[in-house]
């Protein structure tokens, strides 16, 4: 029998309903978007029986599970509503945009018993999977330190056509690390117990009121450093996403924009090297069947969702679960409160350690 799907947010969501309808053991069976005539058009071009513009009467529809690509003020309260009314939940990044969210999503799946997981694409992008792999066996020794940055001129996205502002204006920079964290978390094998932050205010934009750059300094439960740079209102083209990791052996590392295609890596232990090799790795998964790039970044949400699925109908943990979902999204809000008081280290909470409420 197919899983029956429903998609929220017909904006990011429509590269999720593209991976889910290519799936013979799926079906997308219902569609939801505030805007009634996106919606309705979505449904029609798409072949989908139902569309809705009111999310809790979607949720009324019959479906085994969500998937939500709303804005990231709605995901914790809709992901709840979802799990409540007994409903999976693939959830967009980042889980939450406050550390009270993020309780009462743990609290919301421990109470409904329903498979949560959050769509951080990125841990699915083939050459991270490599790294944590070589990483696994040793490849650069001893992991001591590592950062990303995520960089994307994202102002065009902070003005709605009637002028107003989005939810992306003011949303704090370093909420949105998890592109950036939870790749190297998931190769480190890892978790945050401490942030330090800093912005640098508004500058590039004054009409728009964003923070134009937002750092955040993590300590790890096994000693690890980690820094994460985000930025959504800057000078800069192209986007980009850039990651290293420095170990006791060696350093594995992406280029800039304009390095090419690849990684590159250093092995101290391999005497005949000289310097940092090219590693023949990008973002797509060799072998990938044609129809893996439908959700237009690369092959990542092919596999982020076969394992989806595959943890509903093999009753398993979702490989993202709603434990490592915080521990890649708290570091995030904790950095910023971190800024917020002029860069004193904030405690980041383990919500496994959350006591269920009564």
């Amino acid at each position: 029998m197919k899983l029956q799907v429903g998609v929220a947010g017909l904006r990011r969501g429509g590269a999720l309903f593209r991976v889910f309808k290519n799936r013979k053991d799926a079906e997308v069976v219902a569609v939801c978007d505030q805007d009634g005539a996106r919606a309705e058009a979505f449904a029609r071009e798409g072949g989908v029986g139902a569309h809705y513009d009111d999310y809790e009467k979607f949720l009324k529809h019959g479906m085994d599970a969500v998937v939500l690509a709303t804005p990231l003020p709605l995901h914790a309260t809709q992901g709840i509503l979802a799990l409540e009314a007994g409903r999976h939940v693939l959830s967009e990044v980042p889980a939450a945009d406050s550390l009270e969210a993020c309780g009462r999503i743990v609290q919301a799946v421990r109470r409904s018993g329903m498979k949560y997981m959050m769509a951080e694409n990125s841990c699915y992008m083939a050459y991270l999977q490599s790294w944590k792999q070589m990483v696994a066996d040793g490849r650069i020794g001893e992991v001591t330190y590592a950062e990303a940055e995520y960089i994307h001129n994202c102002r065009a996205l902070m003005r709605a056509p009637d002028g107003g502002l989005t939810w992306r204006a003011s949303m704090p920079p370093i909420f949105y690390c998890t592109h950036s964290l939870g790749p190297l978390l998931m190769l480190m094998e890892d978790r945050c117990v401490s942030a330090t932050g800093l912005h640098t205010g508004c500058h590039v934009a004054p009409d728009l009121g964003a923070i134009d750059l937002e750092v955040g300094l993590f300590r790890t439960v096994k000693g690890r450093v980690i820094k994460i740079l985000n930025g959504f209102s800057v000078a800069r083209e192209p986007a980009f996403h850039y990651y290293v990791v420095y170990g006791s052996k060696g350093v594995l590392e992406t280029g800039r924009p304009g390095d090419g295609e690849g990684t590159k890596a250093f092995f101290s232990d391999v005497p005949h090297l000289q310097g940092m090799v090219r590693l023949p790795l990008t973002t797509n998964h060799t072998g990938a069947p044609p129809e893996a790039r439908a959700g237009g970044h690369g092959t990542t949400e092919f596999y982020m969702v076969e394992d989806f699925v595959r943890a509903i109908r093999e009753d398993r943990t979702p490989p993202i679960d709603v434990y490592t979902a915080m521990d890649y999204s708290a570091p995030g809000l904790c950095a910023h409160l971190s800024a917020e008081r002029g860069g004193v280290p904030v405690e980041v909470p383990d919500f496994r350690e959350m006591q269920s409420a009564k």
